[in-house]
């Protein structure tokens, strides 16, 4: 099999270097990228499952930390999303502990309404360790009563594309640089069958990956796919992005997603500077207002002008079709509130590898690999939509967005929260209970009733034990070194 992947950046090199790693030579892998288009690239926010992507590449955690300018994530701080002036913490990992097969918000909810004064939050080892500015990662020695944060990172996506090109190139794949003037297609399949370069090459393949950005160049422009529009749904439909000065006082662990008039604001930081956008529905607001609210919010000063992206929010109707697999920002876009841009890539990856054509057609893994990924898609899709319509904030933007139709799913799961405080389970789904427990709670959707199961235990022996949890946790967590110490002494960039 002869492998093309189309467009660099992070999702074409993430690609690259999979395959190279799982292919391991037997198979030629080549990939095209023209420096004349550039990519999005952006400081970037990940979620956890991104650890087991370099792991499985046998990437060394703090060599790519110092390449990529990283820092660590505990989270995301959501500022003024229920409501102005209210904030909130999307940890990652679980809050306190089960007890007896019972989640442990159930407990709190109970201790809640007889009293307990401390939140949620002060249950969950990431976001003690982010209020804190702690950081500590897992090693095998490491004491049993300290808690094992979960946590993903914060990098230069540039810089991150440029270690995997390295990482790539030594197993083997060939870069192409150059712009893609016409593509071929077999006449009677209309499979794809070679790429024709503006100086004349043309690169044949059996299987071709497009990570060509929005405009979809193979899955869309070529093979003429089809697009599934959400932005009834997600309404916010440009962002612009600038970096800005590192703040001494900044190198949080988290990322903050703070809420405007029309849209909301992210601020990602990293070793050497601080990425900034704002995300927003240009139906509400001009792109010169909300250039104003970006730089009015900034922490320090700004490295260049604001850059302009636009979009619209949905996917492909299918992301395989027929030799052509859609990754990344070609294969749909959601906003990146939630941090899942990655994933999708890292996703879509594996799941392709795990069901790698044996020749240029394979029907049975096609229809797999779609039913996967659209499932996984809509999941992340109502995720993002939830933080959209449980807000109480008073501008025309939320108010629109608080009284649009949601999909079925999410109406289902909301239904069941609030009735119960219970997350309906999917299979496969990438955030797990807490991550939804977080946001519904933080974003003050009140649950009528807790489990009946948590009654059981007496509230004194309730009260006894969450004490005793909170302070453990809280003692633990004092003993880790600051984060900026952990990088300082571990894996600070050149």
């Amino acid at each position: 099999m002869n492998f093309v992947i189309v467009g660099g950046g992070s999702a074409g090199w993430m690609a690259a270097a999979a395959l190279a790693h799982a292919l391991k030579g037997v198979h030629r892998i080549s990939l095209i990228e023209s420096e004349e288009i550039g990519t999005v690239g952006v400081g970037e926010a990940t979620i956890p499952p991104l650890q087991f992507f370099n792991k499985v590449l046998g990437i060394n955690e703090r060599e790519f930390v110092r390449a990529t300018q990283a820092s660590f994530k505990l989270g995301i701080e959501f500022r003024h999303w229920g409501r102005t002036g209210q904030r909130y913490f999307h940890q990652f990992g679980e809050f306190g502990a089960n007890i007896d097969g019972i989640s442990f918000h159930q407990f709190w909810l109970r201790l809640k309404a007889n009293g307990h004064p401390h939140p949620l939050s002060d249950y969950s080892p990431a976001a003690i360790a982010a209020q804190q500015g702690r950081f500590l990662p897992p090693f095998p020695t490491m004491p049993k009563d300290m808690p094992q944060l979960a946590y993903a990172y914060h990098f230069d996506a540039g810089l991150y594309a440029r270690f995997l090109r390295g990482y790539a190139e030594q197993r083997g794949v060939v870069r192409h640089e150059g712009r893609i003037v016409q593509v071929d297609r077999h006449g009677e399949s209309g499979l794809i069958a070679g790429l024709r370069l503006h100086d004349g090459r043309t690169l044949s393949g059996d299987f071709f990956m497009d990570c060509s950005g929005f405009q979809g160049l193979l899955i869309e422009r070529t093979l003429e796919t089809g697009f599934e529009d959400w932005s009834h749904w997600l309404p916010c439909n440009r962002a612009l992005a600038v970096p800005c000065e590192r703040n001494e006082e900044g190198l949080v662990p988290y990322t903050r997603s703070t809420a405007h008039q029309a849209g909301w604001q992210w601020r990602i930081p990293l070793q050497h500077r601080t990425g900034n956008g704002h995300v927003y529905c240009s139906n509400y607001i001009t792109d010169d207002e909300a250039a104003r609210v970006l730089l009015a919010n900034l922490d320090a000063r700004p490295l260049a002008e604001p850059r302009l992206l636009r979009f619209t929010t949905g996917r492909r109707k299918k992301f395989w079709n027929g030799n052509c697999v859609a990754l990344g920002l070609a294969g749909g876009f959601m906003e990146p509130l939630e941090s899942t841009s990655l994933h999708l890539v890292q996703a879509a990856v594996f799941r392709f590898l795990s069901l790698l054509p044996s020749g240029s057609i394979d029907p049975a893994a096609e229809d797999e690999f779609n039913r996967l990924s659209i499932a996984e898609y809509e999941q992340i899709r109502d995720f993002i939509i939830l933080h959209y319509v449980a807000n109480r904030r008073d501008e025309p933007f939320w108010r629109d967005c608080r009284h649009m139709a949601m999909p079925d799913t999410l109406a289902h799961r909301l239904e069941l929260f609030r009735s119960r405080a219970k997350v309906a389970r999917h299979d496969g789904q990438l955030f797990a209970d807490a991550s939804w427990v977080a946001v519904m709670l933080g974003q003050g959707i009140e649950p009528q009733r807790w489990d009946p199961l948590a009654d059981i235990m007496s509230l004194a022996e309730l009260e006894q034990k969450a004490e005793g949890l909170r302070n453990n946790l809280h003692a633990a967590v004092a003993h880790m070194p600051s984060h900026r110490q952990f990088i300082e002494n571990n894996c600070k960039a050149a």
